[in-house]
């Protein structure tokens, strides 16, 4: 990729037995924010903290800016990292906190000084360069933090869940102002989180982890409404996963035989007698009063729940798995106890393969 600026190529991680980063390949490109998102133990964070510098690699290559890495130290990178924790230093003001690096590195006083505040003004900070780490909020460490990374003029800044300490409302704030953040300085910003909301909101692409392995790479778009895995279906967003057998194939019409009842969706590669999982996001699903031609999902409205923005309907079919509805307002026509029909446009729904659905049972 001619615009990759780091570089994980067969890239493997053994703790003793654990096999916890299994030959990693991603390219990084420059001035994107790329996300790695999966759930705990998926090995995100150690892949962050390899390209740190922090981790050593059992194998492999990782190159930033075309150079080879894994024999350099983390300051020798041109990388930086913000932690969840902040990492500042208690007994420092926000000033020498900021100005470390370049302090360090026996940059001129006044040109220290002129960084630092152009850095916390950048952050929203000005103001409070003689304030101690303990005189501030989450929100302002986590800041400062930024702030004291950014000095450095990193090409790459990577982010191990830092918004994790927030609260709610700060964190969606702080979502907003570290893509505006990106946007405006064009570097690239490598993330670490579990929460796909986040990486939805921020994200350029979005890696989607699993036992050591990308699942998906993409756009946030790609990996919600195209999902190629169970897992990934399952993971990002709310998503209907119904398994089933194909019964029969059209062109890229397929009919599937399901626990609760006969569908049909679109996909391609498929064979009559295959196997097939299905993901249908909620806001795609529908349900009739009367039979809908194409699908033989009989089922019944289960209840209903005001979540603020949304409407989620919880639907029974008669096979005895549990699916939902979203909308954004309460169907008045519908009622608890009601029996429906299930449907949706084929196009709507996902086909994935049953090899790529099974990968997340396999160990």
């Amino acid at each position: 990729m001619p615009n990759s600026i780091v570089s994980l190529q067969h890239v493997e991680k053994w703790y003793g037995n654990n096999h916890v980063v299994k030959d990693m390949n991603l390219e990084i490109q420059e001035g994107e924010f790329l996300t790695l998102l999966g759930p705990s133990g998926c090995g995100k964070t150690t892949t962050l903290r390899m390209i740190a510098g922090f981790e050593d690699a059992s194998s492999g290559s990782i190159l930033v800016q075309g150079e080879r890495v894994e024999d350099k130290e983390p300051f020798q990178r041109d990388v930086n990292t913000v932690f969840q924790n902040y990492s500042l230093f208690p007994h420092m003001t926000v000033f020498d906190n900021v100005a470390y690096g370049p302090t360090i590195r026996k940059m001129p006083k006044e040109e220290i000084r002129e960084k630092v505040m152009e850095m916390l003004a950048l952050v929203q900070m000005d103001g409070y360069e003689k304030r101690k780490p303990d005189a501030l909020s989450g929100g302002q460490k986590q800041r400062v933090a930024i702030a004291r990374a950014l000095i450095n003029n990193p090409r790459v800044l990577l982010l191990d869940e830092p918004l994790g300490a927030l609260d709610l409302k700060l964190r969606k704030q702080m979502q907003v102002e570290l893509k505006r953040l990106q946007k405006k300085l064009g570097i690239t910003f490598v993330y670490v989180t579990h929460d796909q909301e986040e990486a939805m909101t921020m994200s350029d692409r979005i890696a989607v982890m699993r036992n050591g392995v990308i699942d998906q790479l993409g756009s946030p778009v790609e990996v919600y409404e195209r999902p190629r895995t169970k897992f990934v279906a399952d993971f990002i967003g709310e998503s209907n996963v119904i398994d089933g057998t194909v019964e029969s194939v059209d062109g890229q019409t397929i009919v599937v035989k399901t626990a609760g009842g006969t569908v049909t969706t679109v996909g391609e590669g498929f064979a009559a007698g295959d196997p097939i999982c299905l993901s249908i996001r909620p806001e795609f699903l529908e349900v009739s009063k009367t039979p809908v031609a194409g699908f033989d999902m009989p089922a019944r409205i289960k209840d209903f729940i005001y979540a603020g923005s949304v409407v989620r309907t919880s639907i029974d079919l008669v096979g005895g798995q549990e699916i939902k509805l979203s909308r954004f307002e309460m169907d008045s026509s519908l009622s608890e106890g009601e029996a429906v029909y299930v449907w949706w446009d084929p196009a709507k729904s996902v086909a994935i393969h049953v090899e790529k659905a099974a990968e997340e049972v396999a160990e």
